[in-house]
């Protein structure tokens, strides 16, 4: 929840102008009163695409407020942020219901970014293996296998959100393994091929260590984001 407007528009706009890599693809997740012109800002450049960061999981009805993916998707936006931290923290939302907000977005048919992660006590306790699968039994293993094959994973770990805290590339590359396993049971070889992301205060500076690792196939970037010079260093690492 940040930037104006104007100031939301200018800064995917500058992003847009970056020569990216072939192999690399940048999704802005935007606030939901800026989708259609920050799509239409970085429309010029095919490695950007525009994402929502919430989504409600019923298709229409009396939910004052609330957003449905059918809603996101006229708007020309394929991508939808389920289950970060933040949702989960702040506003109370659990397994079940992040299970039907994915069922949704696939129902739709737009892309969701499934994040999972655990907190600083879980981790503390020696807990955060159980904790990952567990979200990940409870909230995606009902979908469909070609669900899983398109989805786009993000793990937070939620002691390094906004603390200036980082996992250390070993200990991110360590909880990536233990959800690429998870996907490999799942689907076999494939499981190889489903996107792992990191998210927890990446910065230019710990984004080349991070992204070397193995298991490592991009980041999910929260507060450096907002910076053109920080996010572009992170893009271009």
């Amino acid at each position: 929840m940040n930037k104006s407007r104007e100031e939301a528009i200018a800064l995917s706009r500058s992003l847009s102008e970056l020569k990216i890599p072939e192999n690399k693809q940048v999704i802005l997740f935007v606030p939901f009163p800026y989708l259609l012109e920050v799509s239409e800002a970085i429309s010029t450049n095919p490695a950007f695409s525009c994402g929502a960061q919430n989504c409600h999981p019923a298709p229409s009805g009396a939910f004052t407020g609330e957003v449905s993916a059918g809603m996101i998707k006229s708007c020309g936006v394929k991508y939808i942020l389920v289950g970060h931290s933040e949702r989960r923290q702040y506003f109370s939302e659990d397994s079940p219901f992040i299970a039907d907000k994915l069922k949704a977005v696939f129902q739709t048919g737009l892309k969701p970014v499934y994040c999972c992660g655990e907190s600083l006590d879980e981790r503390t306790s020696g807990n955060h293996h159980e904790v990952i699968l567990n979200q990940l039994n409870s909230e995606v293993k009902f979908l469909e296998k070609d669900q899983i094959k398109d989805l786009i994973i993000a793990y937070e770990p939620v002691w390094a959100i906004g603390t200036g805290k980082t996992a250390s590339p070993e200990e991110a590359s360590e909880m990536h393994r233990l959800i690429r396993d998870w996907l490999c049971e799942q689907l076999g070889e494939s499981g190889h091929q489903v996107p792992i992301l990191y998210g927890g205060s990446v910065t230019p500076v710990t984004a080349p260590k991070l992204f070397e690792k193995e298991h490592i196939n991009g980041g999910l970037v929260g507060g450096a984001s907002l910076k053109f010079d920080d996010f572009a260093g992170i893009v271009l690492s």
